[in-house]
């Protein structure tokens, strides 16, 4: 079973993007540790915000102190930035023209508090960055066959994300397919369509890859999302 999924839209030999399995990281405890080794790397090449469902955007440039955020931007070198999850959405972005560089997580908080469209709209404004030219690659997350979510869930989602088939109701149980309507979000913005990439996995059907949150019941370990520029 593979260790890493590698989002292909993100494919360079300047830059390394990849969403980790349960393979890779037992434990959000060690997560640095196993990737540090990995890539034969110093953890303070590693970076992880203190991820707490917010809409803070935390742009990373000389620091490397722990802020709370749960979406990082930057356009330094030499470091992979990253964000941990276990259901929610994991998102990473690459500007090659302007060399920026992004990881987002978005559960249903974020999503309805539209983090990725902050995030874009950041690079956008901070490094001069133009949606056509942002890669997008949307990685496993619980998908709308499994995240049965109540009606004020499903609203504050619809009203972040407008229209769209990311959401079903079935005997008057409502799903929500938190990566679609991240995508809706992303395309939005100008994202181009072919210039995002959506994994297919859906971490609370397949225990044997992936850490879900819902499975587990709360206990369980976390995988990531990372990007770094060479």
């Amino acid at each position: 079973m593979s260790t890493r999924i590698e989002p292909p839209n993100i494919a360079s030999l300047n830059v390394r993007a990849f969403f980790t399995t349960k393979n890779s990281a037992e434990h959000d405890e060690n997560i640095k540790e196993v990737l540090a080794r990995q890539f034969d790397i110093s953890q303070d090449h590693i970076y992880l915000p203190i991820q707490k469902h917010t809409s803070d955007i935390h742009v990373l440039e000389s620091g490397r102190g722990p802020v709370i955020a749960d979406a990082v931007i930057t356009d330094v070198r030499n470091i992979f930035v990253g964000i941990l999850v276990a259901d929610c959405v994991p998102v990473l972005l690459y500007d090659g023209r302007k060399r920026v560089i992004g990881a987002v997580h978005a559960g249903w908080r974020g999503t309805a508090k539209q983090i990725l469209r902050s995030t874009i709209d950041l690079m956008c404004h901070r490094f001069h960055c133009s949606p056509a030219d942002i890669l997008v690659a949307i990685g496993p997350s619980i998908r709308g066959c499994s995240y049965e979510v109540g009606e004020e869930v499903k609203s504050d989602v619809q009203r972040a994300t407008g229209k769209g088939d990311y959401y079903s109701e079935m005997n008057g149980t409502y799903y929500v397919d938190l990566s679609s309507a991240n995508k809706i979000q992303a395309l939005s913005m100008g994202i181009i369509p072919q210039n995002i990439w959506q994994s297919e996995d859906c971490t609370f059907c397949n225990p044997q890859k992936y850490y879900s949150y819902r499975r587990s019941g709360g206990d369980t370990g976390r995988q990531g999302g990372f990007i770094g520029m060479w």
